[in-house]
């Protein structure tokens, strides 16, 4: 991992030979496994009974604390990080120790699934985090646990950590939760849900990240337990199960029938597609083809690959073959601006926003009124660090409009922003004098991006 508190980033763009993506070979990158698929595997590799082995999993921060965090609740979890395998040895669903304290550092995934999981036990539970995460929201997950009859006291501040939990199993078994904010206070009481002695039902409220909802019914389902989603049916139809019918657009909730079980399982963890997505940015801004080795569109269940197809509304071209998705930049070697809704990509918002000023016209991104609850003030974050380049930008509560320009010399601010740092650096690429500022901050998901980054350029 980069150890300066900086990176200057290299304008690499002057010097790089700009063939025709036909004459020259892609750029071949490897990246570390998902992130939202190692969370959602370590939780079902919990509550599966018996031994679990996950390959190509993700050691970063984030992965880290939610390991630790098992291991401090009695599970036995072998670790093997350069094979990068975890044996995860599971109960069926039973928590080893009825009494334990977690801090889940600054992992969202960790603290949401976590709450959720242990808030449908029977124990008490004292959780802690960053103070990066005290600030994110957990309010509605803390509000349908405590509908489902657990008792949550919150320490310095309501419906934030630090808390402390005593579970009683399930006193309810229909609930609404709303995921405005985040979809992973539903993907979380989806995971737990099958604990449930009785049929149980979970409504929804607000529709952000239902993408990443996909990936957890599809894993869940992976491992041995359905949801049955309830869809919204705009033409009235009875109960709102109309799964073939032409007026469903959206699951309105989903319906777990009791007495299913999670089983264990050998199970390969995709490359992850937002990593991923900063060299395919990489390609389209530096006019060199790059191919991610395994990520394949067709078979992945991450929502990040609509990223991609908003680059080939750039100008760019997508090949596919059993090595992996390879991006050939436009041949005309220009950027088109595009309007794209991001609701399902969000993660990649600020990758978009980062080399936009480059485009010929232009670019509109929208449906990320959520991201303003992550990290950081994301979408705060992507205007004002522009700004501060002298890009103009434009914004409403849930949009952004960015205009072509030459980004002047800035230290960017990471805000302890993973996403941020990972983003704009891709900025610098094409501009003199960027700076990020505290690149550390992307051992939160990717601690070898910066070497990873190297190596890429190296090849030009």
């Amino acid at each position: 991992m980069i150890a300066d508190k900086t990176y200057a980033v290299p304008n690499v763009y002057k010097t790089v030979r700009r063939l025709a993506p036909a004459d020259r070979p892609p750029i071949q990158i490897e990246v570390p496994g998902s992130k939202s698929i190692t969370g959602r595997a370590l939780l079902l590799a919990a509550l599966a009974q018996g031994a679990t082995t996950l390959r190509g999993v993700l050691f970063s921060d984030d992965s880290r604390h939610f390991l630790r965090c098992m291991q401090d609740l009695g599970f036995e979890a072998e670790v093997n990080e350069s094979q990068r395998e975890v044996r995860i040895t599971g109960l069926g669903g039973a928590v080893p120790k009825s009494e334990a304290s977690l801090y889940v550092g600054s992992a969202g995934t960790a603290a949401r699934f976590l709450t959720a999981y242990l808030g449908v036990s029977r124990g008490v539970y004292h959780m802690d985090a960053s103070e990066q995460m005290r600030k994110r929201p957990m309010a509605p997950l803390i509000a349908s646990l405590r509908e489902l009859g657990c008792e949550i006291s919150c320490g310095e501040k309501e419906d934030c950590f630090p808390f402390t939990i005593q579970s009683h199993g399930f006193g309810k078994h229909l609930i609404t939760v709303d995921i405005g904010r985040s979809s992973q206070f539903l993907s979380a009481l989806l995971i737990a849900s099958c604990l449930c002695p009785e049929d149980m039902t979970i409504h929804i409220e607000g529709e952000h990240g239902l993408s990443y909802i996909q990936i957890t019914t599809r894993m869940m389902e992976q491992f041995g337990v359905l949801a049955q989603p309830l869809y919204y049916c705009t033409g009235g139809g009875d109960e709102h199960h109309c799964r073939s019918c032409v007026n469903s657009v959206r699951p309105m909730g989903y319906r777990i029938a009791a007495g299913q079980h999670y089983r264990a399982l050998d199970y390969q963890i995709e490359p992850d597609v937002s990593a991923a997505c900063y060299f395919y940015a990489l390609g389209a801004l530096l006019h060199v083809p790059v191919q991610v080795m395994q990520v394949h569109r067709s078979e992945s269940m991450q929502g990040d690959t609509a990223f991609v197809d908003i680059l080939a509304r750039m100008g760019c071209t997508l090949r596919e073959d059993a090595q992996g998705l390879t991006l050939l930049p436009p041949e005309d070697g220009h950027l088109s601006g595009v309007t794209a809704d991001m609701s399902a990509c969000s993660d990649q918002a600020i990758t978009l926003a980062a080399i936009a000023p480059y485009a010929d016209s232009p670019t509109t991104i929208t449906g990320i009124g959520h991201i303003r609850f992550q990290e950081c003030d994301r979408l705060h974050a992507i205007v004002t660090e522009l700004g501060r380049m002298g890009i103009r930008c434009q914004s409403t509560d849930s949009s952004v409009t960015i205009y072509p320009g030459s980004p002047r010399p800035c230290t960017v601010r990471t805000y302890e922003d993973h996403r941020m740092a990972m983003g704009f650096t891709l900025t610098g690429l094409r501009a003199d004098g960027i700076v990020i500022d505290d690149p550390g901050c992307c051992r939160k998901t990717f601690e070898d991006y910066y070497e990873t980054l190297e190596k890429c350029l190296a090849r030009l």
